[in-house]
């Protein structure tokens, strides 16, 4: 299995990281003395269901190193852009590839063993799309303070998580609808407008659970999908806020000091 880890976030002026980032890249915040991307490739580096990396948004003078193949690939200008264009690059590099992990730059917590969960998890079924997700009661319980905005389902509540598995096939076309997907994946309510408001009637009155959802989901996008509910809520714990990146300092410093 090949990986592509996304690192091309750049805080604009109004972002409250940019305080932090003074118009560099998001991925090279420093956390308990290291690239936050750093961490990343680090568990990549060790999990063993991954052969090669692809990393989009940084370069080789960003000085960040990985113990397997890399290729790095410039900033493609969007999310949805980077992903397609990382999944683009594996099935060039590996013609034989059928999945591709796609992991966010900004989640520095998780390590390989919970890399290798979702790989071996995923490999359990043949879906076109594997989306993780984290419990309310194990992030809250893992990350106190977290403040993640979570979707209410039937049978529990759930937050998006940001290393999630695709079939290369499926990854092009549908541009339209993936960047509204992805422009709003912060928002449950306008995620579950882009599939129809029939489904969102169901989501606001609790309705769905969350192997029906995915049905539905997958239904109107034309994929086969799955929801993995991960055990590990580092795969959730993103940094988008400055609280967050404070938190994940203090985190990982506790690593450190272990």
């Amino acid at each position: 299995m090949d990986a592509v880890v996304t690192a091309g976030g750049v805080p604009e002026p109004d972002d409250l990281l940019y305080p932090y980032t003074q118009g560099e890249s998001k991925a090279l915040l420093k956390i308990a003395g290291k690239p936050m991307v750093q961490w990343v490739l680090d568990a990549v580096s060790q999990a063993k269901t991954i052969d090669r990396i692809v990393l989009i948004g940084l370069d080789e003078s960003s000085g960040v190193t990985c113990q397997k193949p890399i290729t790095f690939v410039p900033n493609q200008g969007s999310m949805l852009n980077n992903i397609r264009t990382g999944v683009y690059e594996v099935a060039r590099i590996n013609p034989q590839a059928e999945y591709a992990l796609v992991i966010s730059a900004d989640i520095p917590a998780i390590t390989a063993e919970m890399i290798d969960w979702s790989v071996n998890t995923s490999l359990e079924t043949d879906d076109d799309l594997y989306y993780s997700v984290v419990t309310r009661e194990l992030m809250e319980s893992r990350f106190p303070g977290s403040k993640r905005s979570f979707i209410r389902l039937k049978d529990l509540e759930v937050c998006g998580a940001d290393m999630n598995m695709v079939r290369i096939s499926v990854v092009s076309g549908r541009d339209e609808f993936w960047d509204s997907l992805i422009n709003a994946r912060k928002n449950a309510l306008k995620q579950a407008s882009l599939i129809g408001f029939d489904t969102l009637f169901l989501l606001l009155f609790r309705r769905l659970t969350i192997k029906k959802m995915v049905k539905v989901v997958a239904e109107r996008i034309g994929l086969k999908g799955r929801a993995l509910i991960s055990p590990y809520a580092e795969i959730g714990m993103d940094v988008d806020k400055p609280f967050q990146y404070e938190l994940l300092c203090a985190d990982l410093e506790g690593r450190t000091q272990a």
